[in-house]
């Protein structure tokens, strides 16, 4: 029995593409898609269509499409009632497409001829061997800039791209794997991914090309598993081009942004808070105790002190959404918690008490300050997440 064949559509979206789109919808169909049916890279069967999400272009391009859909029954127009940006544009495609198409995966695709269309064959092959996400990259192997670019726009694109990555991702795993944060080229699995992003155009940070750092981001956050294939990035021949003078800035915005919001960094900043204020409990009560008190036992019971304190915010405040509420559970999880923190308090006595015998006595709140950043904050962190807090799997 043949297996059903796999909907892929792809994407674009236009403003005043009158020039261009008549010839990728024609390229695409009599040439491309021929070659997926034809098997030349693929090996599974595909049902290739085409979306043209058009901002009510006034040379015309939705009309090109209309005349182009009577002649291949696998063209559709979307045609858009307000003009939000390119990153809306897309999508506004994907949920048509899912709706309307029954896509199984959705392109991300220019209509200029920018982006080669017989990179869409390779980068549907990743996905028949099991990827869910896949982009083109000009920093990989076989992927370049155009020829044309000159050394402004080279410089922007490599030096931006790096930052962006840097931004975003430094230092997990993906600061690594993605080379080219800022393509426009990409495929995503439907299921699992594309349905499961906000597609409400209206929580994007921006109207702008900074959108694809967005998408990039929210659906590398989902688990997809990733792949690059190479993409020579050619010269626009006609149309008009979409980028704008302040795009290199509109990047670096939307890359803070997202790194600043991500719940990851929220969560971590809270904890950071949180240390500091464990910090002034402890610095207060060594200051107090060892007045009156010998050393270790100064260094110990200030720790605990900070650790109940860290418990409570903790609980409360950093890892809110797995928060303790029993009465049992918090006692059993206070024990929990104490019993991990013996590791905070040795760690705390023992270089305490040796900075207090190589230098003096006289400078516990600096040791304090620099056994806390440097030893104690790593190992609580690694320590809450992996067995206080720790996010229970979901049941699929």
């Amino acid at each position: 029995m043949k297996n059903k064949a796999s909907t892929a559509v792809i994407v674009i979206p236009t403003y005043n593409e009158a020039d261009n789109i008549g010839k990728m919808i024609d390229y695409l169909n009599t040439k491309t898609f021929k070659d997926i049916e034809e098997k030349k890279v693929n090996k599974e069967d595909w049902d290739m269509k085409i979306l043209v999400v058009d901002g009510n272009s006034p040379d015309g391009t939705g009309k090109v499409v209309e005349e182009k859909a009577k002649k291949y029954s696998n063209v559709f127009l979307y045609t858009e009632t307000s003009k939000d940006g390119i990153g809306a544009a897309y999508l506004k495609g994907f949920k048509y497409s899912m709706e309307h198409l029954k896509a199984d995966f959705v392109f991300e695709f220019d209509g200029d001829f920018q982006h080669p269309p017989e990179t869409i064959p390779v980068m549907l092959k990743a996905m028949e061997d099991g990827y869910d996400y896949v982009i083109g990259s000009r920093k990989v192997k076989g992927g370049s800039n155009p020829k044309g670019w000159g050394f402004k726009r080279v410089f922007f694109s490599e030096v931006g791209g790096f930052v962006a990555r840097f931004i975003m991702f430094f230092p997990f795993k993906n600061f690594f794997k993605v080379t080219d944060p800022t393509t426009g080229l990409k495929v995503t699995r439907v299921c699992g991914f594309v349905d499961k992003l906000n597609l409400d155009y209206t929580h994007l940070y921006t109207k702008s090309f900074g959108y694809k750092l967005q998408l990039l981001f929210e659906t590398l956050k989902l688990g997809a598993k990733f792949k690059e294939v190479p993409l020579q990035f050619h010269v626009r021949n006609a149309g008009e081009s979409k980028i704008e003078a302040s795009t290199a800035k509109d990047i670096f915005r939307v890359a803070i942004l997202i790194r600043w919001y991500d719940d990851f960094t929220q969560k971590f900043l809270k904890f950071g808070t949180v240390g500091f204020i464990g910090f002034l409990v402890n610095a207060i009560f060594l200051n107090l105790f060892s007045k009156f008190l010998n050393k270790p036992w100064p260094w110990m019971f200030s720790a605990e002190l900070s650790i109940i304190s860290n418990f409570i915010l903790n609980n409360t405040w950093t890892f809110k959404s797995q928060k303790i509420s029993a009465p049992s559970d918090i006692a059993k999880k206070f024990l929990q918690f104490n019993t991990s923190s013996i590791g905070a308090i040795i760690i705390q006595t023992i270089f305490g008490t040796i900075a207090e015998t190589l230098f003096g006595t006289d400078h516990k709140t600096l040791y304090l300050a620099i056994i806390i950043p440097f030893l104690i904050l790593p190992y609580n962190w690694f320590m809450y997440n992996t067995f206080i807090w720790r996010k229970k799997k979901q049941s699929k």
